[in-house]
């Protein structure tokens, strides 16, 4: 049953250790040099998981207290981790000396695929009233 409480967390490390691996085999077909890069793929992967986990470890406990308030939450949760992705990505792309897109493709393209990851998983919390 405790597990059961715990599903939507369950399946956001399930997803994004799934993600992490495509995305590492991805690199190593396209011969991509993680090296000059500012952050791994590892240390952004904890950051974004990390951050996942707490939000969602926060909602479950809103869902328990006040159903109605899980969606203004999840925004509100959304809103602030702009704010830490902004001051980790900002040597990324106020780096005047760095021509490689890569890695600023890549960093924003992991924040839209967490925040799909974070949307779908909050839906189908919204959608389990219990």
């Amino acid at each position: 049953m405790m597990l059961q409480k715990y599903k939507s967390v369950i399946d956001l490390l399930k997803i994004s250790g799934l993600v992490y691996i495509l995305h590492q085999f991805l690199f190593f077909i396209l011969k991509i040099n993680q090296g000059t890069f500012q952050y791994s793929l590892t240390v952004l992967y904890l950051f974004f998981v990390g951050y996942s986990v707490l939000l969602f470890m926060i909602l479950l406990r809103v869902k328990v207290e006040s159903f109605d308030n899980v969606g203004m939450s999840f925004l509100l949760g959304t809103s602030i981790k702009i704010l830490p992705c902004y001051l980790l990505a900002k040597p990324i792309i106020n780096c005047a000396s760095c021509s490689n897109t890569t890695e600023r493709i890549n960093f924003f393209g992991l924040f839209v695929v967490f925040l799909v990851i974070e949307t779908v998983l909050t839906i189908r919390l919204l959608n389990k009233k219990d």
